[in-house]
């Protein structure tokens, strides 16, 4: 009835959120160009200090341990999956109204962009306590 209004957000983790979170073309739209922004702000960097950033630039703070490995581990057979399918790669990128950077390689964004759909997605940047 709009009578009363409640200044704080409460967490809420629902299927519907997940869905939307994980397949709605905005949201990936903006996982391809946070990874697009991640792969030309730090080109000579190695998998990890790539995933910090992406992780301190949604969240303000470091990957977690707990989360590092299985991460990079998730890169890896993104990466794996794309190159042995180019086409899902092209596919992926095509999404949203934004074109996908053409200096950066398919594949690699391909899976970048899946860690970063995982990190727009995850607790620490949907939940503020």
């Amino acid at each position: 009835t709009r009578e009363y209004c409640n200044v704080r957000r409460l967490a809420t983790n629902t299927p519907l959120q997940a869905l939307v979170l994980w397949n709605d073309p905005q949201f990936v739209e903006a996982a391809k160009m946070l990874a697009a922004r991640v792969l030309t702000e730090q080109p000579q960097s190695g998998d990890e200090d790539r995933l910090d950033r992406m992780f301190r630039v949604v969240t303000g703070h470091p990957v977690p341990d707990a989360i590092r490995p299985a991460a990079i581990e998730t890169l890896a057979d993104f990466r794996s999956r794309y190159r042995e399918n180019r086409a899902a790669a092209e596919s992926l990128l095509m999404v949203g109204e934004v074109p996908a950077p053409t200096q950066i390689d398919a594949e690699e964004l391909a899976a970048w962009t899946m860690i970063a759909n995982a990190v727009l997605s995850s607790d620490a940047a949907i939940v503020k306590d």
